[in-house]
């Protein structure tokens, strides 16, 4: 148990100090300047116009995924950031067989025309 020790320090303090700084705005804050137009949804100055549960296009959907695949591509490629000579021919390979599917995922996007504008 004694292992575990700087790490359940490290979390009772980490606890603590989130709940402290998100505790620590409210006796300060002020209730009096609430009024209808400063809780009203904002949309760049101009009034909201329409219902906020209207239906996106595909592509916002298509584009936001795209922008996810290189930060998850990054996550995948820590394990290679080791000296060469830790990584056998198993690992290097496996990376080989990742790199390869994310390029024809990539070439499918292109040749689909994804990242085009209209």
């Amino acid at each position: 148990m004694s292992e575990f020790a700087p790490i359940s320090i490290y979390l009772v303090i980490s606890l603590l100090v989130s709940l402290i700084l998100l505790g620590v705005p409210f006796p300060f804050a002020s209730n009096s300047s609430t009024y209808p137009e400063k809780l009203s949804a904002y949309e760049c100055g101009f009034d909201p116009s329409g219902d906020a549960r209207s239906r996106f296009d595909i592509r916002f959907y298509l584009v936001s995924i795209l922008f996810l695949i290189p930060d998850l591509e990054v996550t995948f490629f820590f394990p290679w950031a080791v000296p060469p000579n830790k990584i056998d021919l198993f690992g290097f390979w496996s990376m080989m067989a990742f790199l390869f599917i994310l390029t024809i995922g990539f070439l499918y996007e292109w040749k689909r025309g994804a990242s085009d504008r209209e």
